[in-house]
């Protein structure tokens, strides 16, 4: 099994292509053990020491790390736990045990603004961030203000101000008129 590596614009996180399926729907990001025990590759990922989270895309697995702990010393050990994974068989996710949070699809109960939100966040921002490791999730709207989750490589990420400020917040500001403002939720 051949896994490539990616940089992402988070020096303390690294995007790793199996050159399989990760993640058959939806995305998942676990920022420690306890929130990954429905996740068995999660879980064998946090076994790693230095592994301080750990961010599921369709086809991609993207890994933050400690900053005490250089990425030569931590790269072979995670790379043999994601081959480890797929020899073992089992599921990267335990499907009965978590719900699709990762989605920005709009629902009955959404007024047009937010359907008009989550349709640009899903077509023009999440493809964006993916291909850097990462993610960005609606949580709510409210007096004008936009709140996203920022999951992956851009949770903690050092630019990601500048790519919520100068970035989506923009962009929303451009299509959807009531929006003043786009802040990140802090989990």
């Amino acid at each position: 099994m051949f896994i490539q590596t990616e940089h992402t614009p988070n020096p303390q996180t690294l995007k790793f292509l199996p050159g399989k399926v990760v993640m058959e729907k939806g995305t998942a990001f676990f920022q420690n053990v306890e929130e990954g025990f429905q996740s068995p590759f999660a879980k064998r990922l946090f076994e790693i020491d230095g592994v301080d989270g750990v961010f599921f895309g369709s086809d991609f697995i993207t890994i933050t790390k400690t900053q005490s702990i250089d990425w030569q010393v931590m790269k072979p050990l995670i790379l043999s736990s994601i081959i480890d994974h797929y020899n073992s068989g089992d599921k990267t996710i335990i499907e009965d045990q978590i719900k699709d949070s990762s989605s920005n699809k709009p629902d009955e109960s959404d007024n047009d603004i937010v359907k008009q939100i989550k349709e640009l966040l899903d077509t023009r921002v999440r493809p964006a961030v993916a291909m850097d490791g990462g993610d960005i999730i609606y949580d709510s709207f409210k007096d004008g203000i936009v709140y996203l989750h920022m999951q992956g490589a851009c949770s903690g990420c050092p630019s990601s101000t500048a790519t919520l400020k100068m970035g989506i917040e923009n962009m929303l500001k451009h299509y959807v008129p009531e929006v003043q403002e786009v802040r990140p939720i802090n989990e």
